[in-house]
C-alpha cells in the first residue's frame, strides 16, 4: 500500500501547485461579471460612490484604481500624472484620498460587489533626480541622491546599482535582458527584489492592502523585473479577506509586460506569476479599424491567438490605457481613444462581444492637447484639480455623463450596454461569423447574443 500513499500525496502536492497557479488569473469577480474599469487618477470618496450608483447595477466587476501608495510630489511640471508612479513609501496616502478614505472605498465597493485591484508599483522607487525633504503626499523624508527611504526603510543597500551594468545606470538597449531587469527605467531607482529583505517589504505593503479587502493586483514595470523575483515576492502574500472572499481565494495578478515583438522578453515569460498585459491588442484592433495598411474588419475573424496574442486564460486586454493614450507605452498612432469616439465605441464594443481575453474598460479625463513635431507637449498633465492641486470631484451631469473634465468613456451608454452584453454570453461559443470580405461584419455568442459591427462607409 505505501506506493499508493506516495502516489496519493504526488497528485495532492501536485493538485496544491496548480491550484495556487490557478487563483493568480481568476479575475476573483462575482459570477456573471466578466469586466473591470480603470478609473484613472479618480479620488477614493468618488469611487465608492460610483461603485454604489453605477458600477455595480450595470454589472461591473471591479475597478483598477491607481497607486494608493505614498508618492513623491513634483512641481515641475506641475504634479503630473507620472508623479504616482514615483513612490516613496508604502503609507497609504495620495491625492485620491487618506487611507480612512481608501478603506471606506474598498469596503463600500465590496459590499456592492465589485471588487477592487490595485495598480502595484513595486520595481523602482521615485526618480534619481527626485530631491530630498518631506514634499511627499504623507510628508515623508526621503532623500533619492542618497537613496534613503527611513519611511519603508529602505537604504543604498536596497537597489541594484551595482548590478546594473549600462553606462548611464538607466535602461539604455532594450536587447540585452539584464539591463532592462537591473537598471533604472528613465532614472527611477532600481529596487533589489532579489534581496529577501526587499521582497519581504513589498509584500508586508500587498498584504496590508489584502487584508484590507483588495482582490488583486496590476504589477506596473514587471518586464523590468525578473520572473522569479515576482513570483518570491506572490508565494509570500496571503489569501483573500474572508469577509468578502471564499477561504483559500488567493489574489489575481496582472503583470505590465509590454511584448509586440522584436525583443528578448516576452510575455510568456510571466504567465508562472498570472495574467499578463496583451499590449498587441490595442494596438492591433487600432490599425484594423482605422483601415491603416489595408487592414478589415474582416480579418478579424481569427481574432486571438490566431494574431499571435497570448492564450486567452493569460491575458488581461484592453482598446486604451493611461499610458498609451498619451503616446507613451506601446501601440503609436494606432492606439484608438476617447478622442476618436466613434471608432473608438466600436473597437469596445468589438472587445466587449469577443470572447478573448479579460476585458479592462478606460476610464480617462480630459487635458488640454497640444502638439509639436507630432507630439502632444501636455501629456504629462495630471487629473482635473484646483490651483492648489488638489483633484477635482467627479460630477455627473443631468444626462448621467460627467463633469469636471472627467470623460467617464464607461459611462457613455453604448461601451455600458456592451459590458452588459458580455456578462449575458459569458462561457457561449464564438459562432457564425459573415463578413461581406470587407468591413462589415457580424457573428454571434452561442444562442445568447448576436451583433453586427459596420465599418464601411456606407
Amino acid at each position: 500500500m505505501q506506493p499508493i500513499t506516495e502516489h496519493r500525496m504526488g497528485i495532492c502536492f501536485l493538485l496544491l501547485i496548480v491550484g495556487f497557479c490557478w487563483a493568480q488569473y481568476n479575475p476573483n469577480a462575482l459570477s456573471g461579471r466578466t469586466s473591470i474599469v480603470h478609473l484613472f487618477e479618480w479620488r477614493w470618496a468618488d469611487i465608492a460612490l460610483e461603485c454604489e450608483r453605477y458600477l455595480a447595477p450595470n454589472g461591473f466587476g471591479g475597478v483598477q484604481i491607481s497607486p494608493p501608495n505614498e508618492n513623491v510630489i513634483i512641481t515641475d511640471p506641475w504634479q503630473p500624472w507620472w508623479e504616482r508612479y514615483q513612490p516613496v513609501s508604502y503609507k497609504l496616502c495620495t491625492r485620491s484620498g487618506n487611507e480612512t478614505e481608501f478603506r471606506d472605498m474598498v469596503t463600500r465597493c465590496n459590499d456592492v460587489g465589485v471588487h477592487v485591484y490595485v495598480d502595484a508599483v513595486i520595481n523602482h522607487m521615485c526618480g534619481a533626480n527626485a530631491g530630498a525633504g518631506n514634499h511627499a503626499t504623507c510628508r515623508s523624508y526621503f532623500n533619492a541622491k542618497t537613496e534613503d527611504f527611513p519611511a519603508v526603510p529602505y537604504s543604498a543597500l536596497d537597489f541594484n546599482d551595482a548590478k546594473c551594468k549600462s553606462r548611464s545606470g538607466n535602461i539604455e538597449n532594450y536587447q540585452d535582458v539584464s539591463q532592462v531587469r537591473n537598471c533604472r527605467l528613465v532614472s527611477l531607482l532600481d529596487l533589489a527584489l532579489e534581496k529577501d529583505y526587499v521582497r519581504s517589504k513589498v509584500a508586508e505593503y500587498l498584504n496590508y492592502l489584502i487584508d484590507i479587502g483588495v482582490a488583486g493586483f496590476r504589477i506596473d514595470a514587471a518586464k523590468h523585473m525578473w520572473p522569479e523575483d515576482v513570483k518570491a515576492i506572490l508565494e509570500k502574500l496571503k489569501d483573500l479577506n474572508t469577509k468578502w472572499f471564499s477561504a483559500g481565494t488567493k489574489p489575481v495578478i496582472y503583470q505590465e509586460v509590454i511584448d509586440l515583438g522584436g525583443e528578448p522578453i516576452t510575455g510568456s515569460e510571466y504567465f508562472g506569476n498570472g495574467r499578463v498585459t496583451e499590449f498587441k491588442y490595442g494596438a492591433k484592433l487600432g490599425t484594423v479599424i482605422r483601415k491603416w495598411n489595408g487592414e478589415k474588419l474582416s480579418y478579424l475573424k481569427n481574432w486571438g491567438e490566431g494574431w499571435g496574442f497570448v492564450p486567452s486564460d493569460r491575458a488581461l486586454v484592453f482598446v486604451d490605457n493611461h499610458d498609451n493614450q498619451r503616446g507613451h507605452g506601446a501601440g503609436g498612432a494606432s492606439i484608438l481613444t476617447f478622442w476618436d469616439a466613434r471608432l473608438y465605441k466600436m473597437a469596445v464594443g468589438f472587445m466587449l462581444a469577443h470572447p478573448y481575453g479579460f476585458t479592462r474598460v478606460m476610464s480617462s479625463y480630459r487635458w488640454p492637447r497640444s502638439f509639436v513635431n507630432g507630439q502632444d507637449v501636455n501629456d504629462w498633465i495630471g487629473p482635473p484639480s484646483y490651483s492648489d492641486g488638489t483633484t477635482k470631484p467627479v460630477t455627473i451631469n443631468a444626462d448621467t455623463t460627467c463633469g469636471n473634465d472627467w470623460v467617464c468613456e464607461h459611462r457613455w451608454h453604448e461601451i455600458r450596454n456592451m459590458v452588459v452584453f458580455r456578462n449575458v454570453v459569458d462561457g457561449q461559443p464564438f459562432s457564425n461569423w459573415w463578413d461581406n470580405g470587407s468591413n462589415q461584419v457580424a457573428f454571434g455568442r452561442g444562442s445568447k447574443g448576436f451583433i453586427v459591427f459596420n465599418n464601411d462607409d456606407w
